[in-house]
């Protein structure tokens, strides 16, 4: 972790004015120079003994070797600062040239050297008074933390309010102690990391196991290597679940709508994942007139945009029921080529209007990072916010569904066309009420697809196949089996997934598909109406 940003000269200034209560010392000539000259192996020497008891000069100085403003004249290290010659012991401008500091040699940093200093920043910023530059500071940290930094990790214990950054910090004590001399101090240190779940920690135990020779300690190295790989692959089984329901909840979004008119009508409509993409588009229309019009409102351009998708797709699955799908029902290959075949109208106007390349859609802030619950394991906020989104317009879905004029009508015809045409139902009209419902709920899932990827002409053609599979397997027209399809589907894959690989988990979930069809044809849920059972 490069740590030359603005957080680092935030730190120096807290530390600028804490510099007696942290070291009665100064840089001192002798050090600057052994720093900034000789032989690797000295100059870390060097370094780490000078950040053991940090001062400004040193940080300062540390600093600028990092940024590379650090000349030798004369065989003595000088820092440049707007472009004249200053001492790197007090600051105090020196008289040289600008003609002889042009000449002067840079103070060379290789690679090596250039991590120790990184990592010597990174220790000092557990000293930040800001909690998320610690927190930051420990995870840089974790893997390459030597026992020279114990100082400045005791002090920054000592210090430390925040309890799990304390927990994290005495792990990183014990990391660094895992070095020492001493075989009761690495005992100790190997017991004590036995609690840790990062991925640093295992490398750090495996490659220390390699190099013991003490019994005990061996032992214990074994022990805990064992149970941090066991937390750490509770970390991946947790990981694999919440990416198969993330993955679920946007299937469960396509294949919504799908359910609806596929369950409907029967239509099998190739253009429903165009339908999906014309929604994402929606989305970056709207994302874009924010930030032109309304820069200041922009985090909130995401809750105008669903609305926007929802009706955009909605009326545009309008318009292809009632000038089409309309004159093909009961012909289910002329409306699977139709449809096909206005799915690549679709495109080919998506590309006119909007390019060949895909286009990026901004998370808001509200959606940005995640929640860290464990060290290998972190929860994506636009993730959780897809999740419960799709839990919402299940819900809602449901509720129109089962308690509204239109959900009725909807399950008349659905379960009975003709009786529902003869009570009195306009069910051309519910048709098209439908098939603008389902259309919306695919622009939604467009809407919510473009916060986890970027929107281009193909989006939709990732999804289709899934999105039908999963009303099959689910049930014609049944929700609950759509939801239990998707979600199921979904998780299934992410752990075949690590299993076997991607491509082999999809024929996999394939095949399961064809034989679970073919022992039950109906789905999960059948459909259940007189029609039906007659």
């Amino acid at each position: 972790m490069h740590v030359i940003d603005r957080w680092s000269r935030v730190l120096l200034l807290f530390l600028c004015s804490q510099t007696w209560a942290l070291s009665a010392h100064a840089l001192t000539g002798d050090q600057a120079q052994s720093i900034a000259i000789g032989e690797a192996d000295s100059r870390i020497a060097a370094l780490q003994a000078a950040v053991q008891t940090p001062d400004e000069a040193t940080l300062i100085f540390l600093q600028a070797l990092a940024d590379g403003m650090v000349k030798i004249v004369a065989g003595k290290p000088v820092l440049l600062r707007e472009g004249k010659a200053v001492s790197p012991i007090d600051g105090s401008a020196l008289a040289i040239t600008a003609d002889a500091l042009q000449a002067a040699e840079d103070a060379m940093v290789n690679n090596r050297l250039r991590g120790e200093i990184d990592n010597a920043l990174s220790a000092l910023q557990l000293l930040s008074p800001d909690t998320a530059v610690r927190r930051a500071a420990v995870k840089a940290l974790q893997g390459q933390v030597s026992e020279a930094q114990l100082p400045l990790i005791d002090s920054a214990i000592a210090k430390e309010s925040d309890g799990g950054i304390r927990d994290s910090l005495n792990l990183l004590r014990a990391a660094a102690l895992l070095g020492s001399e001493s075989p009761a101090k690495r005992l100790a240190a190997a017991e004590l990391l036995g609690a840790s779940a990062q991925a640093a920690t295992q490398t750090l135990l495996q490659e220390r196991l390699g190099a013991e020779s003490d019994a005990k300690v061996r032992q214990a190295l074994r022990k805990s290597l064992l149970a941090v790989q066991q937390r750490l692959a509770w970390g991946d089984r947790l990981g694999a679940m919440f990416s198969g329901i993330s993955l679920g909840s946007i299937l469960l979004l396509v294949a919504l709508g799908l359910a609806i008119t596929y369950g409907l009508m029967g239509v099998i409509n190739m253009a429903h994942g165009e339908l999906m993409m014309i929604g994402a588009y929606a989305t970056y229309v709207v994302q874009a007139l924010f930030r032109q019009y309304l820069p200041g409102a922009f985090d909130w351009y995401l809750l105008a945009s669903v609305p926007v998708a929802f009706m955009v797709s909605a009326l545009v699955g309008a318009l292809l029921e009632r000038s089409v799908i309309r004159h093909l029902y009961g012909r289910p290959l002329e409306t699977l080529l139709a449809t096909w075949g206005i799915s690549l109208v679709l495109m080919q106007a998506v590309r006119s209007v909007f390019g060949a390349q895909n286009v990026g859609v901004e998370n808001p802030s509200w959606m940005s990072g995640g929640v860290q619950l464990m060290g290998n394991l972190a929860l994506p906020y636009n993730r959780i916010i897809i999740i419960a989104f799709a839990l919402t317009v299940l819900l809602a879905v449901a509720l129109l569904i089962s308690k509204t004029r239109l959900g009725l009508f909807v399950r008349a015809v659905t379960q009975n066309r003709p009786i529902a045409a003869c009570m009195g139902v306009h069910t051309a009209r519910v048709d098209t009420y439908a098939f603008a419902l389902g259309s919306g709920i695919a622009g939604l899932a467009g809407c919510a697809l473009s916060q986890i990827g970027n929107v281009g002409p193909d989006l939709g053609q990732s999804y289709i196949v899934d999105a039908f599979m999963v009303v099959v397997l689910g049930g014609v027209g049944q929700l609950a089996g759509t939801v239990l399809a998707a979600l199921g589907l979904g998780v299934i894959n992410k752990f075949l997934e690590g299993l076997t690989g991607a491509v082999l988990a999809k024929i996999a979930v394939l095949l399961f598909i064809i034989v679970f069809i073919q022992k039950r044809p109906q789905g999960i849920f059948a459909l259940k109406g007189r029609s039906v059972e007659a």
